[in-house]
């Protein structure tokens, strides 16, 4: 007989308990000989058990074999100074200060799909043509106040450092005069442009602070980009580059008129130790 777990009604004993022990050890240290990852049921089968059992073992110990997120240890030799200065800003604004995070989600496509597709109904999902026409691109500038949510847009055809500091002074131009602006953006080199870094000088309220590279994920504007491509692009038909921006801009719009909040709540030295732990866990993947 398979072995069967407590969840069935029978007895917890010693050879289920080391049953999921090798469950766990195998999803965790091994991989099968044709794919890249476990399923409950090829891995109920190496071990001569139920995919339900396999399912609940995984559950309990909260493993999902089947999902895969992207992420990479940055090598920035200043990662703690800009991480610590970039969650500052984040948990302890400056006082008499206004804090934007500011980047630009380029090659946005307008595209238009070959015919129309079937409307939702009961019982099925509404349909989209595989295939598309391709419009053109555009770029979206954004900025995000992290005090209230509410997003700065503009589109534009190029992202050059003309197009950035277009932007900033608009940004600025709609800031309240008494009150300094600290800013976070990426390591893009437009961002570091001389005529930037000029500008910069003559403005002495702007202040921009840099993530370390690779990490992108500091930047909070980049959850507003990922709602902003689940709701209007993934799904969207444009006819033309001008219907894409028209849309972009009414989106912003209708989002500020009640902005969902993107609160920043880990610390510096929360988000260091589990860096860190990632760092050292590569390393020994790549030590071996």
């Amino acid at each position: 007989d398979k072995p069967r777990g407590a969840n069935h009604g029978g007895k917890d004993t010693l050879e289920q308990a080391e049953l999921r022990k090798k469950i766990i050890e195998k999803t965790t240290r091994e991989k099968p000989d044709n794919a890249t990852h476990w399923s409950t049921r090829t891995l109920a089968k190496e071990l001569n058990t139920t995919h339900s059992f396999v399912h609940r073992v995984w559950q309990s110990a909260g493993l999902k074999p089947h999902l895969e997120k992207t992420f990479k240890v940055s090598n920035d030799p200043h990662f703690e100074e800009k991480l610590c200065d970039v969650a500052g800003l984040y948990l302890s604004p400056p006082e008499n200060a206004v804090v934007f995070c500011i980047d630009e989600k380029t090659s946005i496509q307008a595209l238009d799909r070959t015919q129309p597709g079937l409307p939702i109904k009961k019982g099925r999902c509404g349909t989209v043509a595989h295939d598309y026409k391709r419009n053109g691109t555009s770029t979206l500038f954004a900025a995000l106040d992290v005090a209230t949510s509410g997003v700065t847009g503009a589109c534009y055809q190029k992202h050059t450092h003309k197009e950035f500091l277009k932007f900033l002074k608009k940004v600025e131009g709609q800031t309240n005069k008494d009150k300094d602006l600290h800013i976070i953006v990426d390591n893009y080199a437009t961002h570091k442009h001389e005529k930037v870094r000029n500008w910069l000088k003559r403005n002495k309220r702007v202040f921009l602070h840099f993530t370390p590279t690779s990490s992108s994920w500091l930047n909070l504007v980049e959850q507003f980009f990922g709602v902003l491509t689940a709701k209007q692009l993934k799904r969207g038909v444009f006819t033309s580059v001008v219907e894409l921006e028209q849309k972009i801009i009414e989106y912003i719009d209708k989002n500020n008129e009640q902005p969902k909040p993107f609160v920043w709540t880990k610390s510096a030295e929360k988000i260091l130790g589990k860096v860190n732990r990632a760092r050292s866990v590569l390393n020994n993947i790549q030590s071996n």
